[in-house]
This record gives structure tokens, sequence and C-alpha cells, in this order.
């Protein structure tokens, strides 16, 4: 082999890893993409982008793939699998997203909802991930799967938490206003992924370590609400104290 030949040479690594020489771009039998400068290997691997993509189908699973196979279907990137941009799969996430879009929004229906996809996000988490690692079913495939349903789940209790926390609340602007937000978030950052993997599955640990956050937060102060608030109808059926406000 010829110098030349061999500084071309790329190599494959599990879960979409990559290396090339001479500063060429160059693509592995898992459609993750890598530019290297001569005598450098930088491996790009697709974990990051499987990681996103579960945190967001815990979110709304069927955005993700919407989103994802309209940005494969327009050519606006090339790491989305060919499975995810056929039409029937476009057409059923769109149908389904506008129907989660409106049970959302509905206090209380949301909840159900939620309750509903218990199984369904994780699921859907799990196949997009081993969808964007490959699909040979190998080791390395399996365990991105594992990564995205993992992921989807709890990104799915952080959602389905908050949301019963939320409930709580009379009114029910809160409920559009926090929908309106996850939509906007999983779009965002599912659409910035594509570009710039590594930084939003940094922005997604940081969600959602803080959703699990407060959700615990919210949790502390609901149970407080209800317990102060059945100290009040102990004390009002007893004589004792002042009736509480409501």
């Amino acid at each position: 082999m010829s110098p030349t030949l061999a500084r071309r040479r790329v190599r494959s690594y599990p879960f979409g890893y990559s290396t090339a020489l001479l500063g060429t771009d160059t693509q592995s039998p898992h459609g993750c993409r890598c530019r290297c400068r001569a005598g450098y290997h930088r491996p790009v691997s697709v974990l990051p982008l499987v990681f996103t993509s579960g945190w967001a189908s815990g979110i709304n699973a069927y955005a993700v793939v919407l989103l994802l196979g309209l940005f494969g279907a327009t050519g606006v990137s090339d790491e989305v699998p060919e499975a995810l941009q056929r039409p029937e799969a476009l057409c059923a996430a769109a149908v389904l997203f506008l129907c989660e879009a409106v049970a959302d929004k509905i206090p209380y229906v949301d909840s159900v909802w939620d309750v509903a996809h218990t199984v369904i996000r994780p699921v859907s988490g799990a196949v997009v991930g081993a969808l964007l690692a490959g699909q040979s079913g190998s080791l390395p495939d399996l365990a991105a799967g594992a990564l995205g349903g993992s992921t989807a789940l709890v990104s799915h209790l952080v959602k389905a938490g908050t949301r019963m926390a939320v409930n709580t609340s009379p009114e029910p602007a809160s409920n559009i206003v926090l929908s309106l937000l996850e939509d906007l978030g999983v779009a965002g950052l599912l659409a910035f992924a594509l570009f710039h993997p590594e930084l939003a599955a940094a922005l997604a640990a940081l969600l959602l370590l803080t959703g699990i956050g407060l959700v615990f937060l919210l949790f502390s102060r609901i149970r407080r609400f209800w317990r102060r608030r059945a100290e009040r109808r102990a004390a009002r059926a007893a004589g004792v104290g002042r009736p509480a406000p409501w």
C-alpha cells in the first residue's frame, strides 16, 4: 500500500466512531461524519444525538419522529435513518403529534395521557436510538437503544411528575404555557443536536437534572400543602383555630 493510500485509510469503531486523515470528510457505516486534520484523529460518536433524542422522546415522542423524519426527507441532515423518512411514518407521527398537542394542554387530561404513554415514550426513544446508531442488531446498536430508552423513561417521569404538580393549580394557563415550552424545547434542542450533538447532549442532561430537582421540590410543596389543609380542616371540625380561608 502506498503512503498516500495509507494516509487516507479510514477506520470504523463501535457506536459510529470514525477517524480520517488529510482533513477529508468521511462517513462511518452508521452514518456519522467527522472531519480530521492531517495526523490528527477526532472520533465523532452518535451517542450524544441518541441521548438528546431520548430526552426529547420522553417529552414528546411523536414530535421527535416527525421532526427527524422531516429533517432527513428535506435534506437538512443526512444523519436520519431511512425508516424515519418514510411517508407512512411521517403521516402517523403528524396525526399523533396533533392529538398530543391538544391533550397535553388540558388539565388532568394531560396526566391521563402521560400515564398511557409510560411505555410508549421509552420504547420510542429506544427504537429511535437504535436506528440512529445503525440497524445491524450488534451490541453497540443495542446499547444505543438502551441509552435512548432509559433517558426517555427518566424524561417521561419528570414530565409526568411536573404535570401532576401543575394540575393542582386552579387555572389552565399554566398547562398551556408549559406544554408550549416543552414543544419548543424539543424542536429547538433536537435541531441543534443534528449540528452540535455534544453541546445539545450537555444541555439535555442539564435540563434533565434540573427537571428531577424541580419534581422533588414541587412534590414536597404539594405534600406540605395537603398536610396543612388537612390540619386546618381537623382544627375547624374540633372548633379550634380560625376557619381556613377556603
